[in-house]
């Protein structure tokens, strides 16, 4: 079994669900994403941080009615990786129940 395409960057638990939320989405402000997860502005932003250096998302911040905000989406190779991974463990869970 090739195993090329699982990523275990985004296969931990947190940035999984980050690429799995962004995945349908153009891009989604920070304190929403937070929010989904349930933890705080630093956990987030260590998750973001390696997906960012991966190259996976990226950030765009602004302001908006005088407050800065930051808006989070996933790259066009972050979406690419997150599809092959999602192919990778379909193909893991299909061979777990032909066997």
């Amino acid at each position: 079994m090739n195993n090329a395409d699982f990523d275990e960057l985004i296969h931990a638990p947190n940035r999984l669900k980050i690429c799995a939320f962004l995945s349908p989405t153009g891009s989604v402000e920070f304190p929403v994403i937070r929010d989904m997860l349930q933890v705080s502005d630093s956990v987030l932003s260590k998750h973001l941080k390696h997906l960012e250096n991966a190259g996976y998302v990226k950030q765009r911040k602004g302001s908006a009615n005088g407050r800065k905000r930051s808006w989070v989406y996933l790259t066009t190779t972050g979406r690419k990786a997150f599809k092959d991974h999602i192919n990778e463990l379909q193909k893991l869970i299909k061979y777990s129940t032909d066997t």
